[in-house]
């Protein structure tokens, strides 16, 4: 019990959010846009620290969209499952962005494979929050990942307001493109994600891909899918004073080859492909050994949590472990300094939906090799901001890293490309596209209404 202390049925009044100033109600042209949303993000909190346990690049999404929403005049309230007592029952992101802390069972201790159980008691607490309002508080709801739009599908039925949904990650295609040893998503997942693709208004798709992923693997309507990139904050990823002072602060050779890893430990990131090219690498040229480091930043997450030492344990069985240099995740701000720092990032993964953080790290100056999955042919230039690898054969990424490494004046040129294609993906077009699909949504419930 002391694990779980409810806070349902509290008298507190509900926190008012500060609206920014210039308030304007509609789109040139005389549709309206909303004027607050409820968004949900059940099983990771835009509070929490990306890199560890299920925090990910969904949560950099949540917190960045959700702030550039308000900017344009679009509250924001995030609805997400308390994973501590600590917090309070609301929380100010921002101004015009509320977190509400939604109680549903333990806040520890709980894995997201078994957060289906608790999704009643979170559909409780978000109607319990709406309740305490005036009609039409809210008009529109956008869920983030499959657990959320189950919520998502219940709450915009019974406010009577549209549904956006984005999937961010979906099981039929983790499943065609399993790292080995990896579990698949389960069959309850994929039945979830059939059911919130037909009942949303608009799916949002991050890519072209994507979109066709969805009408292909959950027949979803073409004409529900709206493509929108995400964005990254191109006032905190930017190349600042350069990659030599990025080193000097963390501590780093000047000199040095560093290919990076930055992301959640896991299978389907794919960090040991890095670790088995470097090993290639080195055994190719055993000279390179003395300028060599292989930063790896993140935590273990998802079916990495079983084995959280595994990647540890393969560098020394590869006989690496002198190079390799494990950190835990950093804030947003001291991850912008690793990436300045990097020769190139690297990201093996097996899936993506986008790949956020090869954007952040090219609109830090650094080029990245990525696999040729999901996104990340969107986020990277093929040969011109870094090089996209088909499939996930260590030498052929070991290749990769060896160009690096025999042209040393490859990082600039490839970083300088790769910042400048970075500016194509700024916060701001991304919520103003968002916005657009909000009052597509609201325009087409209403239409559906009137018909009925």
């Amino acid at each position: 019990m002391s694990q779980y202390v409810s806070r349902l049925g509290s008298s507190r009044v509900a926190p008012r959010l500060r609206f920014p100033a210039g308030f304007s109600g509609s789109f040139p042209g005389g549709h309206r846009k909303p004027r607050r949303i409820a968004m949900l993000s059940v099983h990771t909190s835009p509070l929490h620290q990306p890199g560890t346990g299920d925090a990910g690049g969904m949560n950099v999404y949540i917190v960045e969209l959700a702030k550039r929403l308000a900017a344009i005049n679009i509250e924001v309230e995030i609805f997400t499952r308390s994973t501590t007592g600590a917090l309070p029952p609301a929380v100010e992101l921002s101004p015009g962005v509320l977190v509400r802390h939604v109680d549903a069972g333990p806040y520890e201790g709980l894995a997201k494979e078994e957060l289906p159980a608790q999704l009643c008691a979170f559909t409780h607490g978000v109607m319990q929050a709406w309740a305490g309002q005036r009609p039409g508080y809210y008009d529109l709801v956008h869920s983030h990942y499959w657990l959320s739009g189950h919520v998502g599908w219940l709450a915009a039925q019974r406010w009577g307001v549209p549904l956006v949904h984005a999937m961010h990650t979906m099981a039929k295609v983790k499943n065609a493109s399993l790292a080995e040893g990896d579990t698949p998503e389960p069959a309850a997942r994929v039945i979830g994600e059939t059911q919130i693709v037909s009942a949303a208004d608009r799916l949002i798709a991050n890519t072209a891909e994507e979109a066709d992923e969805l009408v292909r693997f959950y027949e979803a309507d073409p004409q529900a899918v709206a493509v929108v990139h995400p964005g990254v904050n191109l006032d905190r990823f930017r190349p600042a004073d350069g990659r030599a002072a990025a080193r000097d602060r963390l501590g780093l050779p000047q000199d040095a080859l560093i290919p990076l890893f930055a992301g959640r430990i896991q299978p389907l990131k794919a960090p040991d492909v890095l670790l088995r090219a470097v090993a290639v690498l080195l055994d190719r040229d055993p000279a390179l050994r003395s300028r060599i480091v292989v930063p790896v930043v993140g935590g273990p997450s998802g079916s990495g949590l079983a084995k959280p030492e595994g990647l540890h344990k393969l560098a020394a069985r590869l006989g690496i472990a002198d190079v390799v240099r494990f950190h835990p995740p950093v804030g947003q701000d001291q991850l912008a300094d690793w990436f300045r720092a990097a020769s190139v990032l690297v990201m093996p993964s097996y899936s993506e939906s986008f790949g956020l953080v090869a954007i952040e790290a090219q609109a830090a100056g650094t080029p990245v090799v990525a696999a040729a999955v999901g996104g990340l042919p969107v986020a990277v230039r093929d040969g011109v901001s870094g090089f996209l690898i088909p499939g996930h054969d260590p030498e052929a990424y070991a290749e990769a890293l060896a160009r690096f490494a025999q042209a040393p004046e490859l990082v600039a040129r490839m970083g300088g490309a790769a910042a400048a294609h970075a500016q194509r993906f700024g916060w701001d077009t991304a919520a103003a596209a968002t916005a657009d699909v909000y009052t597509e949504a609201m325009q087409a419930h209403r239409r559906r209404v009137r018909s009925r």
